[in-house]
């Protein structure tokens, strides 16, 4: 197994395969985090924080747009039987030891939205060799870029005054997540034999 992807073709861009299977799973996990988004917003904005899902829903919609136009797509079947194991992943799990099951269903969502955007990095697979101007290149550092900096709102969010009494109960949801996530994104890139020891997940 490589650490990165590859082998590239003539023109320095990943294979069609590999896209694939990378994109599939990554719109699975944006376009999760935009439903969830989505259905959390209520019709009038009346905190920083509804603002702040507002924002992320169309981030999460741009990402999925984006990886749907710039991969080279093939034929896969194992994309079936995969997507059923990631969109379960995906499903609201209220964190346990919170009675309020609004402020519950919203720490899971923090969480899994901070356990992608923290614990997946696609754009660390791409060898230095890979074609700068390729729209799949391009993309998956947008993601990365992107990820990065909406990161900061799962942060204040869980760090926020309102889950002071529950931080034990943060901490959980926030360790099953990130586990939940780690070991889709390794499995996933196994096969297409890509070992995530140094390149495929950072937490």
């Amino acid at each position: 197994m490589s650490a990165f992807f590859g082998p590239l073709d003539s023109d320095g861009r990943v294979p069609a395969r590999q896209q694939t299977r990378v994109a599939s799973f990554l719109i699975s996990a944006h376009g999760a985090l935009a439903r969830r988004f989505a259905l959390s917003l209520p019709l009038r904005l009346e905190s920083a924080w509804q603002t702040e899902l507002n924002a992320q829903f169309y981030n999460e919609s741009e990402t999925v747009s984006l990886l749907l136009r710039a991969t080279s797509w093939m034929p896969d079947l194992a994309v079936g039987y995969l997507a059923t194991a990631w969109e379960t992943a995906w499903f609201p799990t209220p964190a346990e030891g919170i009675p309020d099951q609004s402020l519950a269903l919203g720490v899971d969502l923090a969480t899994l939205a901070h356990a992608v955007h923290s614990g997946i990095r696609p754009a660390a697979l791409l060898p230095v060799e890979a074609n700068a101007d390729d729209p799949f290149a391009m993309a998956l550092r947008r993601v990365e870029f992107e990820s990065g900096r909406l990161l900061q709102a799962q942060i204040m969010f869980l760090k926020g005054e309102n889950l002071v009494p529950f931080r034990d109960a943060v901490s959980t949801a926030l360790e099953r997540r990130h586990a939940e996530v780690r070991k889709l994104w390794r499995e996933m890139l196994e096969s297409i034999d890509i070992s995530t020891d140094e390149n495929g997940v950072k937490s």
